[in-house]
C-alpha cells in the first residue's frame, strides 16, 4: 500500500475516497496529523499531513518517527513524500519538479533512528523491525541508494508523459530551519554538490529505510535559494507556488497509484539484511 506525506500547502488529497480516519498512538508519540485511509483509482492509500492539518509543526519539531511508525502500523510499504524546496542548481527554475537520488544532512538534534541499542523502545510484533528493537540491537543501514529506484522510475515516466519540467537525479540538502538559509550557507551547499535545499527530507528518508519501506521524494522548486534569488525569501511565495502546483501533484499521485506494481521488485525490503551488529 502507498502512503503519501504531504508537505507545505498539501494538507489533504483530492480524489481520495476516505473510508477511515485514524488517530494512532505510537511508541514515539502521536503523528503530526490523523491518517486518512481511503482509495484512489481502486487501490488503498494512506495520507498524512507532515506539518499538521493547520501547519502547526515547524520542520525541526515534526514527529518524524511517529509519522513513519503510524504508516507502518497502517500497512504502508511505499511512501511518497511531497516537499517544497529552494533551487541551488541554476538549471532548476521555480515550478520545476525534482526527484533526488541522494541527500546531505545538515540537521542537528533530530531523532533520526528507531534503533537505539539498549535504549530502544520495546515494541510488540514478531517481524525483523520489532525483534531488532526489542533485543536492543545496534543497526547500521546502507544508504548508497536512499530513494526507491522503482518509485523514482515510475514518477519520471509520469512527469515525462504529462510534459512537466523536471530533473531526475541530484542532491537534496536538508537544513534544520525554520529560518531560511543565508547566502553563505547556500554557497557552501553549492560547493558540496547540493542541487536543492529543504527542511524536512531528513530523517524521513532514513526512518523509512530503517522500516524497510520504499521511499521516494518529489520536490517542487518554490523559489531560488538565498543569494540566488533577486529578492528576500518569504513563506508566502512557497505556499503560493505549492497551491499553484496542487492540481498537478494530485494528478501525479493518482497516476502513481495505478502504475506501481502490486509486488515490490526493488531491494528496499531487504534494507535490514546484514545491518545489525
Amino acid at each position: 500500500m502507498l502512503g503519501v506525506i504531504g508537505g507545505s500547502g498539501l494538507y489533504s488529497l483530492e480524489g481520495l475516497k476516505v473510508v477511515d480516519e485514524v488517530f494512532p498512538k505510537t511508541p514515539f508519540g502521536e503523528p503530526s496529523s490523523p491518517l486518512l485511509i481511503g482509495e484512489v483509482e481502486g487501490r488503498k492509500l494512506v495520507f498524512l499531513a507532515r506539518h499538521g492539518r493547520d501547519h502547526s509543526f515547524p520542520p525541526h519539531l515534526v514527529p518524524y518517527r511517529a509519522n513513519l511508525w503510524a504508516m507502518r502500523e497502517a500497512g504502508v510499504e511505499r511512501v511518497l513524500a511531497v516537499s517544497a524546496v529552494g533551487g541551488i542548481n541554476s538549471v532548476l527554475k521555480p515550478g520545476d519538479f525534482f526527484l533526488p537520488t541522494s541527500f546531505i544532512d545538515l540537521t542537528k538534534g533530530r531523532e533520526a533512528t528507531f534503533y537505539e541499542g539498549r535504549f530502544s523502545r520495546k515494541v510488540e510484533g514478531e517481524d525483523k523491525v520489532a525483534r531488532l528493537m526489542s533485543e536492543g540491537k545496534v543497526v547500521h543501514i546502507d544508504l548508497s541508494d536512499p530513494y526507491c529506484p522503482e518509485m523514482r522510475s515510475s514518477l519520471e515516466e509520469i512527469l515525462k508523459e504529462k510534459g512537466l519540467r523536471y530533473t531526475h537525479g541530484g542532491v537534496y540538502a536538508c537544513t534544520d530551519g525554520p529560518r531560511f538559509e543565508t547566502p553563505a550557507e547556500i554557497r557552501m551547499l553549492n560547493k558540496l554538490g547540493a542541487d536543492v535545499v529543504g527542511m524536512t527530507g531528513v530523517p524521513e528518508v532514513v526512518l523509512a529505510r530503517e522500516l524497510e519501506m520504499c521511499y521516494a521524494n518529489i520536490s517542487v522548486v518554490a523559489n531560488p535559494a538565498a543569494g540566488i534569488s533577486e529578492g528576500r525569501l518569504t513563506s508566502d511565495e512557497v505556499i503560493e507556488m505549492m497551491s499553484g502546483k496542487e492540481k498537478e501533484i494530485k494528478e501525479i499521485i493518482s497516476k502513481l497509484v495505478k502504475s506501481l506494481p502490486e509486488e515490490r521488485t526493488c531491494n528496499c525490503e531487504k534494507s535490514l539484511e546484514g545491518a545489525e551488529v
